[in-house]
């Protein structure tokens, strides 16, 4: 009878552990959630992919050391990180062997240059997987596309409400306002969607008259005839909307060359922020130059500053890893919202979070809410200087950490 009363609990014990309802330790334990990245890690935009990779490191371990996603049972994140390489190719590339090669990932981020973003989101669209960017294209955000969140303004939305700051900042500095503006621009889609608006009427509407306008194809070799247009032209003030730091050092330098170190610069993008271009120019170089941006340290974000600068050694937070830092724990809010990893849910969760306080809203000024076409509803447009050898959030000024400068012409 012993025997038979065993052999009949041990049957009904293998029928449950088949059926998947015996409280197994094996079951009750953390599981793992993949999350992806496909970032520039070599090629000319390097630099600018080593820094996300510092911001969304930083924040997968914060979260699985505070305990990981709690309404999954504590499950731990694991950042999977692809080589988009240099081109247009090897970034479109990369995203294919992410998708075929990780086929759970519960949401992705990266690929920073706005060319590379436009092909990758081909391939993470069709795969249904939830893809945040900082990338400025506002093509990334136009093609009725349910799985792609864009957490930067545009660059047209940059150019459009930042250019008008600007020249107020020019006028009340000089007592003049200015009349003459020169733009360097190279082909890449980021800087087509800055300039597209100015071409289009913002140029005329501020009362500025185009007198240099050169574009080119990166990496630049020679920036001579370049800046003799803008010699020729005497603008009042240089925009300066390129992708890559070399082609940045190659102007400035020239800038200089020619005798025109004080003639104001305007840029746009983080990359005119990263330390090289401080450790190859030198801090009188480049002191003064402003950049538009879509996020850099501000005022409020003194903890994260503080422990970032302390984790990595870098000398500030900087938009590429700032962003990313705020990609990661958006990725992991969604998954509490939607209680899944399952990326179609997450997806659906973004699309409805509306995130004030929290590390996801605070890597980002004006918190995180997405639009239907998946652009951040109140992303902020910020103006970045360099001032005594650091590059210093000067607009706007309620989350500003420093005073813009105009410079002054000889």
């Amino acid at each position: 009878m012993k025997r038979m009363l065993m052999m009949l609990l041990a049957g009904v014990l293998g029928v449950a552990l088949t059926q998947g309802w015996a409280p197994t330790q094996a079951q009750a334990a953390p599981k793992t959630v993949e999350i992806g990245m496909i970032a520039p890690l070599s090629g000319p935009w390097a630099r600018e992919g080593q820094l996300m990779k510092l911001g969304a490191e930083m924040a997968v371990d914060e979260i699985n050391h505070g305990g990981g996603i709690k309404a999954l049972g504590g499950a731990k994140l694991k950042l999977v990180i692809v080589d988009a390489g240099g081109s247009t190719e090897t970034a479109k590339n990369a995203a294919q062997r992410l998708v075929s090669q990780h086929p759970h990932l519960a949401g992705g981020m990266g690929s920073w240059l706005s060319s590379f973003t436009l092909a990758v989101t081909e391939v993470t669209e069709r795969a249904h997987i939830p893809w945040l960017t900082l990338s400025y294209s506002d093509k990334i955000t136009e093609r009725g596309f349910h799985y792609v969140f864009q957490t930067s303004p545009t660059g047209g939305t940059q150019s459009t409400k930042a250019l008008p700051a600007l020249v107020d900042l020019a006028q009340q500095a000089t007592g003049v306002r200015p009349t003459k503006v020169a733009i360097l621009q190279d082909n890449t889609a980021a800087p087509v969607s800055f300039t597209k608006p100015m071409r289009e009427g913002g140029l005329d509407a501020l009362h500025l008259k185009l007198v240099a306008d050169q574009i080119w194809t990166p990496p630049l070799s020679d920036a001579t005839p370049l800046v003799q247009q803008v010699r020729a032209g005497r603008p009042d003030f240089l925009l300066l909307v390129s992708t890559a730091v070399p082609d940045d050092k190659l102007i400035i330098e020239k800038l200089h060359e020619f005798q025109m170190g004080n003639l104001p610069v305007i840029g746009n993008g983080a990359h005119l922020g990263v330390p090289e271009l401080l450790n190859s120019l030198g801090a009188d170089q480049l002191n003064g130059l402003m950049f538009i941006v879509a996020n850099w340290a501000i005022k409020g974000q003194e903890d994260l500053i503080t422990r970032f600068k302390k984790r990595t050694g870098e000398p500030w937070l900087s938009q590429d890893s700032a962003c990313h830092y705020g990609h990661v724990w958006i990725l992991k809010q969604a998954m509490e919202m939607a209680h899944s990893a399952d990326p179609v849910k997450v997806a659906a969760a973004m699309h409805k979070m509306n995130l004030t306080s929290g590390p996801a809203a605070g890597a980002f000024a004006g918190g995180v809410k997405f639009l239907p076409n998946g652009r951040r509803d109140r992303a902020v447009v910020l103006v970045v200087q360099w001032q005594n050898g650091v590059p210093v959030t000067v607009y706007p000024p309620e989350v500003a950490t420093a005073k813009p400068l105009w410079p002054k012409q000889n």
